[in-house]
């Protein structure tokens, strides 16, 4: 049986677990389109991730947020099912984390109902029963309030834990926390971007994320 390096290993969801991002770029997209009659690019909106909706449109439309999140919120829902898609690999390394005794969760800026569901249809919410969503603190990520709250429900200690995250904001909360911090570079931000927040570990792969977590 594999060794795990953490005890606890706690996830941040889109671009990390799932690949929520043409979903979310799409989203963005048409929220900003139907209400202001603009479109980001898919590199601004590949720059939101990992922040609340709420905070994202407070900080770029402050007179329309109600809005735009009940836009993208609906346009988000409908087309969960078709734009959703996998990382190959991370169903199994899930599966590892679980033989080898590692408790894990998710903390994500997400709100709960659609995080859930992204969970649901990705066929995960097995492998991730614990999540702390947006509704769970009273601050988000960079802060790491949400992370540590999630290690709480697993029932771990910072210098036990590991958070896996595909953005700086995620590197940011985990070395707040207190976390092992490893960012992974096939989600919203790019390498460059990840190594210059200087995570403990950086990886390219599924495959290169289990043979850091297991040994």
């Amino acid at each position: 049986m594999s060794v795990p390096r953490w005890p606890f290993v706690v996830f941040d969801l889109d671009g990390t677990v799932v690949n929520t991002i043409p979903l979310i770029i799409a989203s963005y997209g048409h929220a900003l389109g139907s209400v202001l009659g603009e479109r980001p690019t898919p590199e601004e909106a590949r720059g939101w991730i990992g922040q609340t909706l709420f905070r994202t449109f407070a900080a770029n439309h402050p007179d329309h947020v109600e809005e735009l999140v009940e836009a993208y919120t609906e346009f988000n829902r409908g087309h969960l099912a078709e734009l959703l898609e996998e990382f190959p690999g991370t169903p199994e390394l899930l599966d590892a984390l679980s033989d080898a005794g590692v408790a894990t969760g998710v903390a994500t800026s997400k709100r709960r109902d659609p995080a859930e569901r992204t969970l649901r249809q990705a066929g995960l919410a097995d492998h991730l029963p614990v999540t702390v969503a947006m509704e769970d603190t009273q601050a988000h990520k960079p802060d790491p309030e949400p992370l540590l709250l999630a290690l709480d429900r697993i029932g771990g200690r910072p210098e036990q834990a590991a958070y896996v995250g595909d953005a700086v904001v995620d590197v940011m909360a985990a070395k707040a926390a207190g976390m092992t911090s490893i960012a992974v570079s096939w989600g919203a931000a790019s390498r460059a971007t990840l190594a210059a927040a200087e995570p403990d570990h950086l990886v390219d792969t599924v495959a290169g994320l289990a043979s850091l977590l297991l040994d």
